[in-house]
């Protein structure tokens, strides 16, 4: 186990092995398509197909074959298994030299004067999905949850058939607007206790460490945006997206937050997007 341990970290000790991995992680439980991995990282197809090679060769990450697509998955017990050989041998299994967030339980930031879990939804444009998932969840779990979201490359508008559905469904869309992720990243901003895209292009892009080690994840929902037809066939694919993320929010607000160690709460957040879709 140690040689295999010890192989698996001079895997990681290259950057683009390396950047492939933190990829991987941040989709988990995703399996990624290899094309969409080289273009996230700018990386030649015959590059990619190197690094991935390697992680492979070093149990990091599995491949899966779907028709003629090779899509890679982080093997998170590999993962699990690098991460606690470095602690028991490194640090020598002492627990005031192990990181507080490997630990203790999820740390709870407060919002001025109330007892509320911060939220952070991430998309690349700010308005639809993660604009949905601020919604949803403010009026499922408004009492424990202060939710916020916002995008990598915001729109300057929200997009009209996401405000006609949330209107439609008894949101409050007047103070809903774009916001720039920037914004939640700079000392005034709140620290959250969760962080999760719900875009694989948001996902892909690196994106500087939380303050507070939030438990993040990713809920990947098909962009309604994209939608290309008739009125009729958009307004149902902003239909789906909605339902998708309602089911998840729903499912997500009503776990034992307080009960739960930082292993089997992040654990239960990633298993949320294999929850039924359909609204």
């Amino acid at each position: 186990m140690e040689k295999e341990n010890l192989t698996r970290l001079t895997v990681l000790g290259h950057e683009g092995r390396m950047g492939i991995f933190r990829l991987l992680m941040r989709r988990f439980p995703d399996a990624v398509p290899a094309g969409e991995i080289s273009s996230a990282l700018g990386l030649k197809a015959s590059t990619a197909s190197v690094y991935l090679s390697a992680l492979m060769g070093a149990g990091l990450i599995a491949r899966e074959r779907l028709g003629t697509q090779l899509n890679y998955r982080v093997n998170m017990n590999a993962a699990r298994a690098l991460s606690e050989f470095l602690f028991l041998d490194c640090c020598r299994g002492r627990p005031e030299l192990c990181p507080p967030y490997l630990s203790s339980p999820l740390t709870k930031v407060r919002t001025m004067a109330d007892d509320k879990y911060n939220v952070l939804f991430i998309c690349t444009g700010n308005s639809a999905r993660s604009i949905f998932a601020e919604s949803i969840l403010r009026n499922e779990a408004g009492d424990r949850f202060a939710a916020y979201s916002a995008g990598s490359k915001p729109f300057s508008e929200l997009n009209p058939f996401a405000v006609e559905m949330l209107e439609q469904k008894g949101h409050d869309t007047a103070p809903l607007h774009s916001k720039n992720i920037r914004e939640f990243q700079g000392a005034e901003a709140p620290e959250f206790d969760f962080v999760f895209t719900v875009c694989d292009l948001a996902a892909n892009e690196e994106c500087p460490a939380w303050s507070g080690q939030p438990i993040t994840a990713h809920w990947g929902v098909k962009d309604p945006v994209k939608t290309e037809g008739t009125d009729a066939e958009k307004r149902l694919s902003f239909q789906h997206a909605y339902g998708a993320l309602r089911n998840r929010i729903t499912a997500f607000s009503a776990l034992p937050i307080d009960t739960l160690d930082r292993v089997s709460l992040q654990k239960a957040v990633d298993e949320l997007p294999n929850i039924e879709d359909a609204e």
